[in-house]
């Protein structure tokens, strides 16, 4: 059984309801809270927190807890979505999580999950329990901290980029470590997710049924060595990670960023939204930032939230109805130019779902000509249609397009970005201004990554470095 434990209930979680579930699972022990209220905690004598509670979140996004939770949890909307981890440095930590949620589920009218969670009474835990004195202890999220790495053990169907699990990248980034999650072979991470796993030092550690580790993105061969997870040196890729599963589904890839002056009419997510209904004929359905997305798509909402943070940035997570995968992260930025928007925006479907070619330059122009369009590429690869990351061998996207805006081409060069060595003259954006669209390819060869390349050497700017992506 995991050791997270969440309650979804039709009614908020006050308080005194929290505490109370707490206390029914220890009453011999103290609570305390953090960040204002945010958490709050079990903890033994010496303050060490045997189980975590974060605050509810109010889901009002129709499908978001069966996307993340899967098809049996309970999707009526909207819901309080109410989150418990509880150490592994504690004997039973699993259900005394479980009897946190189940108590609150039956309070509130809710349901859990794991729904057997539901079934554990409530079971005082000994209140002479406690806590390895370990780093670890003192975040309720880490598994095990050293000096490089904080490893974060998640054993749900899709890991998702959640409050805690951001905020424990947040302080890897700011301590110089690296986040290993390590989770089961049938795990699956969540777009977010998989973005801020994207590269060295962070990881995602799969744990095979034989006890041995290897790397769920790029499938190398791991073991624990000087306080990490690490290659075994001279092992080849794991070989349940070279499973593949040949199929029809498809992922369109779009990776973007706009820049519109620093005014005070100014409502951000229009270019996101312009590209949502491109691909998908719909609008996005919520957003947050973090998963589960809880609110619905605002435009105004998501200006003021960035205009309250600035001049720090803001990251936030979009999704798409039930009927049509379309995921997007996007981050927010004051700069120097104005206010940047850079977003990643991926659609799932078939071969004949995807939208063709002169939708997706149509798209790219209406970026260029309403939203300051400074970069946009475009790729497509084999992989799952919902849009979540298994931990096996995927095809690697493969270019389809590249698009610079009027900001890019004067940095360029007119002439130069005009006349690209493709073997074909790209297609002109904008009505004032131009940009230009490059055509890469089909999306289906790997010539598309040559194109790409060729592409990108042609376009250096004067002072020898390539435009940013």
């Amino acid at each position: 059984m995991t050791k997270d434990a969440i309650a979804l209930t039709p009614r908020m979680p006050d308080i005194r309801t929290i505490a109370g579930a707490l206390l029914a699972a220890g009453p011999e022990l103290r609570l305390q809270s953090l960040a204002d209220g945010a958490v709050v905690q079990l903890c033994d004598d010496a303050g060490r927190p045997l189980l975590s509670v974060e605050a509810p979140v109010l889901v009002e996004v129709p499908g978001e807890t069966r996307r993340l939770l899967g098809p049996q949890a309970d999707d009526r909307t909207p819901l309080w979505w109410t989150e418990a981890r509880a150490s592994t440095a504690v004997p039973g930590g699993e259900r005394l999580a479980a009897a946190f949620a189940g108590h609150l589920a039956r309070h509130l009218d809710g349901t859990t999950w794991p729904p057997d969670a539901a079934d554990v009474p409530d079971a005082p835990l000994d209140g002479t329990a406690t806590v390895a004195p370990a780093p670890a202890a003192a975040q309720p999220a880490v598994d095990v901290l050293t000096d490089r790495v904080a490893v974060v053990i998640q054993e749900r169907p899709v890991i998702a980029m959640t409050t805690w699990l951001s905020d424990v990248l947040r302080a890897c980034v700011g301590s110089n470590r690296a986040l290993q999650i390590v989770s089961p072979a049938g795990s699956r991470l969540s777009l977010p997710t998989r973005l801020a796993l994207s590269g060295p030092p962070h990881r995602w550690v799969i744990r095979d049924e034989a006890g041995g580790y290897h790397d769920g993105l790029s499938g190398a061969q791991l073991h624990w060595r000087d306080g990490a997870f690490r290659p075994v040196e001279g092992a080849g890729p794991a070989e349940a990670f070279l499973g593949a599963v040949a199929t029809d589904e498809r992922q369109l890839l779009l990776s973007f960023r706009t820049c519109h002056p620093a005014e005070e009419q100014l409502v951000l997510g229009g270019a996101l939204e312009s590209a949502w209904r491109a691909l998908t004929g719909s609008l996005p359905v919520g957003w947050g930032t973090a998963e589960p997305v809880g609110s619905p798509w605002s435009r105004q909402e998501i200006t003021a939230l960035a205009r309250g943070r600035a001049p720090d940035g803001t990251w936030l997570v979009v999704v798409g109805g039930q009927d049509r995968p379309a995921h997007a992260t996007m981050r927010v930025a004051r700069t120097r130019d104005g206010v940047e928007e850079d977003i990643s925006l991926v659609v799932g479907g078939t071969d004949g779902g995807l939208p063709p070619a002169d939708r997706l330059r149509s798209l790219a122009d209406e970026l260029t000509s309403r939203y300051g369009l400074r970069n946009l590429l475009v790729q497509r690869r084999s992989a799952r249609g919902d849009l979540t990351v298994p931990a096996r061998l995927e095809a690697l996207p493969v270019p389809l397009a590249f698009a610079v805006g009027p900001a890019e081409v004067d940095e360029i060069g007119l002439d130069r970005a005009r006349r690209p060595p493709l073997g074909q003259a790209p297609h002109t954006l904008g009505a004032a201004a131009p940009g230009f669209y490059y055509e890469l390819g089909d999306g289906t060869s790997a010539a598309g990554w040559a194109h790409l390349e060729q592409l990108m050497r042609h376009l250096r700017n004067p002072v020898g470095g390539p435009p940013k992506l």
